[in-house]
């Protein structure tokens, strides 16, 4: 109910006068909010699945699953968890995430807010789109500066817009996963469209190749033509002395009779 905490809500005041009403032996709500929150942010003893799991919540577009959780200690002491990749990869495959976003949470001098955030996902260009969106982010500016990681998949960030909690963050996810299955959707149907035109024009081709051959006019090729067969094939013909003397003879004879 802080409201330099810049999470209350007109229904957050009414349920909590409420409650207070109702229940009248409560301790005073500043006592009673500080022992809700070191429960809250008591995690030890749990496993990364566990703190995981603990405050999440899942927003899915298209082919990617997210699983956005609030991690109650500095990212430095999380990414300090042994085999903490290890376990990131197998609580994806267990529950069929393709990233998940840590935004971790603590408090200075247990009052001002201070937050981090973590994307990991085994997938470089998954992370990178995510990342991206919140780098852009505008309503609200996240204002994030990059932190150094120990993990190649775990892309760290000290989220310099303190009052962005979980619930103004999703938004911007939500719109990320919105725009990115509008675009492969429309990628999809260009290539649709190119895979249409590609089949269209061969069907076109085959067409005009039949129209050319039947309209060549062309004629089959003689039996008798020097192409299938010449007198001349088998070479020339075999001719002896004794025949051409004989053939020129008879030459000059009608000659002279004429």
């Amino acid at each position: 109910m802080a409201p330099e905490a810049g999470k209350v809500t007109p229904k957050d005041s009414q349920y909590v006068i409420l409650l207070e009403s109702r229940f009248p032996k409560l301790p005073p709500r500043s006592i009673l909010f500080q022992s809700l929150q070191n429960a809250k942010f008591d995690v030890s003893g749990l496993t990364t699945e566990q703190m995981l799991l603990k405050d999440m919540k899942i927003a899915s577009g298209g082919e990617l699953r997210l699983a956005v959780s609030v991690i109650y200690m500095t990212l430095e002491a999380f990414l300090q968890r042994e085999c903490l990749q290890q376990e990131l990869c197998e609580f994806c495959h267990k529950y069929n995430y393709n990233l998940v976003v840590a935004m971790t949470i603590s408090f200075i001098d247990n009052k001002e807010p201070f937050r981090q955030i973590a994307v990991y996902s085994s997938s470089t260009r998954n992370r990178d789109e995510v990342i991206k969106a919140l780098e852009k982010a505008k309503n609200p500016h996240l204002n994030l500066g990059p932190m150094s990681s120990p993990y190649t998949d775990i892309k760290a960030y000290i989220q310099g817009n303190a009052l962005a909690s979980r619930k103004k963050v999703l938004p911007i996810i939500s719109d990320f996963l919105k725009d990115r299955e509008r675009k492969m959707e429309q990628l999809e149907d260009l290539e649709l469209e190119d895979e249409c035109a590609q089949e269209q024009g061969d069907s076109q081709q085959c067409c005009e190749d039949m129209v050319m051959e039947e309209d060549s006019g062309v004629p089959p090729t003689p039996m008798n033509s020097l192409v299938e067969g010449c007198p001349l094939d088998n070479g020339l013909p075999k001719i002896n002395a004794d025949i051409l003397v004989e053939k020129v003879s008879r030459i000059v004879s009608e000659e002279d009779d004429d």
